[in-house]
């Protein structure tokens, strides 16, 4: 009798082993099961399984020896559920190419010419000519495509992989732990026999349809999964994720609004997002590995992962791990789910039939067959295959814990953010950023806006990235007659919710600074750790201000200052001293004021001033100020909707201003209104309706927004790369004419965005 889960007798393969009988191959995908009764005893019970057996899915006499291990890892396993994840894995990379991976919006990133500072993990790898790049891309998306139907499987592996990992070296800026799962899945497969099931090479070659896969294919990909599982969990015991300060945000959003009607959005943030990331993420790799578990755990983990996908833009990533979790079940799932489907519809679905056949790529028992096409003894191939899978996890063990040696890349955080599985452990916020340069030769000082010359934003949490850009500078700096450039940054980020403190020393030039990707980067100022406890307090003081009171936290250095700007529309901005000791310079007035624990002092509008740490440890200090120009624009838009309110239920009675008619009525949309209170009014009620608009659509009309959408994605991807194409078989047309295929490319959509799906800011990628 089959157990739920177990290979059925009609999936497993028979082999002739003499002229007068059958033997059934062992074949075993190492989830544990049943053992079923021997041929020509279907009554007889089966026989007693040792504990590991039923837990693991093998014996501990398995691991005995090296030749027993590698027999283990090359078992016989059905290529049903390996196949199946080949097809899902390779039609999220098609679909990712154009929206992550950047297609939709190549020619914006890589326009020939522009002067863009870049970020490639290697500095002297360089972006190749923009048509080039496209071909580049076609070409991952063909591999990507050959991935997904098994054709010239190896070549597409090889085509993907190869385009995928130059494009991901080329830019740190766009590195997160997802895109970084995706190649190592793509170098997997390019190893594995994925192409063995539901594929075109197994049209194509008879000896690969439906043939038998090694154990170790599985126990990679399972692996692999388990350990981003299990590391983020382990990652997510910092003290800052235990205590709710790493994404407390999120429990602002609609997905949780159901559980905030038993708790507090503090307890929905502590309990919810942070303890139930942390015990899920600890948990699931176990989960899904044990029979009586594993429903449970494909439930949380869609759950969690549908969930991402609303809270983050992530692309794929929700969609790629949910495909991973049936790698967990019985190899030969497809066969068995796919039978409960109408014939009608099977020539369109994974094959049940005809059972697996032997493969080279396995071993199998002495008893099974004499033949060649069923190995007995292990091959040098068989034991490659073992190396590999034992170097591969323990390599990958690893690398979230190697930050001892990439010591240049650790900054307030640590590791290369993308390999270490510490997924949204560390939030970050930005309160000022200075980026000043000095002529060398002559002294000038200048300051340039940040982020100019690049599209990103990533460099200023990255001491490598910093680095880069600060080279990139000086060069740019040349050509505007600045001689011997020197670059200083003064960068301001506050790390879970701690005061804003600087992330580097303003005083090194970091054009001539030293950096080692091996050596601690020395310009680096350490996380002000000590402060840490201040959180509580912070979040009181916070509470006790009225809505239209900001507050900043500042923490600094010794013998460091901080230069500040009031601007006219903070006319009532005042620092106060929470610890240590200040003396503030106001600049125009050339006057110092010493501040100590628990004072305040008013700071001038519109005028520049500098705040000296003058204590042997560092100050804690906030910044509280009122936007008197918007608190006012706010009482006038306020003053605007009552009275429009009044007017739509009838009760006013003084007459209006004929110009504000039309626009109470409804109808200002079309006027050249000037005031900025009236289009700052217009601009609410626009925002306002289309909000209220997307709330109350209806699911098609959700579908087809969205189906719009990607249309246009896909359509600018299509035209571009056609003119790239185009571009490099014929040679280029004439300006006008490609001007024109431009335009006709961003055609936009009607929602109003532009086709191009234009680059995304760095800082909404993440994953729980």
């Amino acid at each position: 009798m089959e157990t739920p889960g177990h290979d059925s007798s009609a999936g497993a393969p028979y082999i002739q082993a003499s002229a007068r009988k059958r033997r059934r191959v062992d074949r075993d995908d190492g989830n544990p099961k049943k053992t079923p009764a021997p041929e020509g005893r279907k009554g007889s019970p089966p026989p007693q399984q040792s504990r590991m057996k039923r837990l693991l899915g093998f014996e501990k006499e398995d691991l005995s020896s090296w030749h027993r291990l590698v027999c283990l890892l090359n078992r016989p396993t059905d290529p049903a559920s390996l196949g199946v994840f080949r097809f899902l894995f390779g039609l999220l990379m098609v679909v990712d190419i154009p929206q992550e991976r950047g297609l939709s919006h190549l020619d914006f990133k890589y326009l020939d010419g522009a002067p863009v500072c870049r970020f490639p993990l290697f500095n002297f790898l360089k972006p190749l000519p923009l048509d080039w790049m496209y071909l580049l891309y076609v070409i991952m998306l063909f591999g990507a495509l050959g991935i997904m139907l098994g054709c010239f499987y190896r070549l597409s592996c090889l085509m993907f992989i190869s385009t995928y990992w130059y494009i991901f070296f080329l830019d740190k800026t766009t590195w997160n732990n997802h895109s970084y799962l995706y190649g190592l899945i793509g170098f997997q497969l390019t190893l594995m026999d994925a192409n063995r099931y539901w594929s075109i090479d197994g049209l194509r070659n008879p000896k690969k349809r439906n043939a038998d896969v090694p154990l170790w294919n599985y126990t990679v990909l399972r692996a692999q999964i388990f350990i981003v599982y299990f590391i983020a969990g382990i990652k997510k015991l910092d003290s800052d994720w235990v205590g709710g300060y790493s994404m407390g945000y999120l429990s602002h959003h609609w997905l949780f609004d159901p559980f905030k009607l038993v708790l507090s959005e503090e307890m929905t943030s502590l309990i919810v997002v942070h303890g139930g990331g942390l015990v899920l993420d600890l948990s699931a790799g176990y989960l899904l590995f044990f029979d009586a578990t594993r429903p449970i755990a494909m439930f949380f983990v869609t759950y969690f992962h549908s969930m991402n996908s609303q809270l983050f833009s992530i692309g794929m990533f929700p969609y790629a791990m949910m495909a991973t979790s049936p790698l967990f079940c019985y190899a030969d799932w497809p066969r068995r789910f796919f039978a409960r489907f109408p014939s009608c519809l099977r020539v369109l679905l994974p094959p049940i039939t005809p059972p697996p056949q032997p493969s080279t790529s396995c071993v199998y028992p002495k008893s099974s067959s004499d033949s060649a096409s069923a190995p007995a003894k292990p091959s040098r191939r068989h034991t490659l295959g073992t190396l590999f899978t034992l170097l591969y996890i323990t390599e990958q063990l690893f690398m979230p814990y190697s930050h001892f040696i990439t010591q240049g890349y650790n900054n307030l955080t640590n590791g290369l953010y993308g390999y270490s599985w510490d997924m949204m452990v560390h939030s970050r916020s930005h309160q000022h950023v200075k980026i000043t340069y000095r002529d060398g030769k002559t002294g000038e000082i200048g300051y340039l806006n940040p982020g100019v010359f690049t599209q990103s934003r990533r460099w200023k949490d990255h001491g490598d990235m910093l680095k880069q850009y600060a080279t990139c500078l000086s060069q740019q700096l040349l050509n505007y007659n600045i001689s011997e450039p020197e670059i200083y940054f003064d960068i301001w980020v506050s790390i879970n919710e701690r005061f804003q403190q600087r992330i580097f020393d303003p005083r090194v030039d970091i054009v001539k600074a030293d950096w080692s990707p091996f050596r601690p980067t020395p310009w680096l100022m350490p996380l002000l750790v000590d402060l840490s406890p201040w959180r509580t307090k912070l979040l009181e003081i916070e509470n006790t201000l009225d809505n239209q009171t900001e507050v900043v936290f500042i923490a600094d250095f010794p013998g460091l200052h901080l230069e500040n700007f009031v601007s006219e529309d903070l006319g009532n901005t005042s620092v106060q001293l929470l610890q240590g000791q200040l003396s503030v310079e106001i600049v125009e007035e050339r006057k110092n004021y010493t501040l100590g624990p628990g004072d305040k002092m008013q700071l001038p509008a519109g005028q520049y001033h500098k705040v000296y740490t003058i204590s042997p440890e560092p100050s804690c200090y906030m910044y509280i100020y009122v936007n008197t120009t918007e608190t006012a624009l706010q009482k006038n838009l306020t003053q605007l909707y009552e009275l429009q309110e009044r007017l739509r239920n009838g009760t006013e009675t003084e007459p209006l201003p004929p110009e504000l008619q039309p626009i109470l009525n409804g109808t200002g949309g079309e006027l050249n209104v000037t005031d900025p209170v009236l289009k700052a009014f217009l601009r609410q009620q626009k925002h306002m309706e289309e909000r209220q608009r997307r709330r109350n659509a209806t699911l098609l009309e959700r579908s087809i927004r969205f189906s719009q959408k990607k249309y246009y994605i896909l359509r600018r991807s299509f035209l571009m790369t056609a003119i790239a194409l185009r571009n490099l078989a014929v040679g280029l047309p004439p300006l006008e004419q490609l001007a024109q295929e431009v335009a006709y490319a961003n055609l936009k959509d009607p929602s109003g965005r532009e086709g191009s799906g234009a680059t995304q800011d760095e800082d909404g990628h993440g994953e729980l």
